[in-house]
């Protein structure tokens, strides 16, 4: 693991971009990574003019503007892997054929090799049992990965064994012909048992790490939900994506004012002993790439969301 880089800006970096100054101070660099790891939430401001109350540790956006004596830690991921390689990981295969692979992830298992995460994901799982028959379109790190589901999600996920069934995928994914349906437990009880939120989705201004709904800036957004039930505290909502946003259905329940169970970093901590968020791809439909058949795939309801849902269940 990289040691963490301090930056201090000087009186002539006042005024200039946050990527700008690290580009300058931060030797080995380039101002494009910098600006990555400014999105990604890995640089902090510590200290500077401002009052120490309004700092926090905050991160910081690469479009801050550097004030004279601002102090900034660049948290630095370990070097990545030239590429993804083949690891001899258990899959849950739900369909296969000699076009597309279609998988229940399990919740913790990260989707493909990134920083903090250089192996042990469904990408590597899939070079060994698919034998390098994957399409190259998603990059030496994302092989057949047409979409992706977070590391504390389980469920449904199709992924593309060569580069034409990969676009096939992935234009269905882009004009909402593939369906995805997802379950997921949320904190309260919203007011109507059904609706669609549709609002733009960007990164949060105040924490790079997580999207939100934003004003300005954000890509268009659209989730239908329904309250399957009404639980002690909390509700059991159906989810179905006409977009595919990052984090869409984690940003759009917590804009709406009913976070995810057990997610940290939309809701805030709980006492229920959940390791991430309560959400599960629970139905995927789309179009084979080769024959042009509508396919539709479920997947059961993994063990700690059934166990969840038989703690908060109201008892009549």
């Amino acid at each position: 693991m990289a040691s963490p880089l301090r930056v201090e800006a000087a009186a002539g970096d006042a005024g200039d971009r946050l990527d700008v100054v690290l580009a300058r101070c931060a030797e080995g660099f380039s101002r494009s990574a910098l600006a990555r790891l400014c999105d990604e939430g890995r640089v902090r401001l510590l200290s500077g003019p401002k009052k120490e109350s309004d700092l926090k540790n905050q991160t910081a956006g690469k479009s801050y503007r550097v004030l004279a004596g601002d102090v900034f830690l660049i948290d630095v991921p370990p070097p990545a892997p030239e590429k993804a390689v083949p690891q001899d990981i258990p899959l849950c295969i739900v369909h296969e054929d000699r076009d597309i692979i279609v998988v229940d992830k399990p919740r913790g298992l990260v989707v493909h090799p990134a920083a903090g995460h250089p192996d042990g994901t469904l990408v590597n799982a899939l070079l060994h049992h698919c034998a390098g028959t994957l399409s190259g379109v998603g990059g030496v790190y994302r092989p057949g990965i047409v979409h992706r589901l977070d590391r504390d999600t389980s469920g449904l996920l199709v992924a593309a064994k060569h580069d034409a069934a990969h676009r096939s995928l992935a234009a269905q994914l882009a004009s909402r012909e593939m369906s995805r349906v997802y379950e997921a437990v949320v904190k309260g009880r919203p007011r109507a048992d059904s609706g669609v939120i549709d609002r733009p989705v960007g990164r949060d201004p105040k924490n790079r790490k997580r999207m939100a709904v934003v004003t300005t800036g954000g890509k268009p957004a659209l989730t239908h939900y329904t309250v399957l039930s009404r639980l002690n505290g909390a509700s059991h909502v159906e989810c179905r994506l006409e977009t595919g946003r990052t984090h869409q259905i984690r940003a759009h329940m917590r804009w709406l004012g009913h976070p995810l169970l057990g997610d940290k970093l939309y809701g805030g901590p709980d006492d229920l002993g959940l390791e991430g968020q309560c959400l599960h791809a629970k139905e995927l439909s789309f179009d084979h790439p080769r024959t042009g058949e509508r396919m539709t795939f479920r997947a059961a309801r993994p063990a700690y969301f059934e166990e969840m849902l038989r703690e908060l269940r109201v008892e009549n």
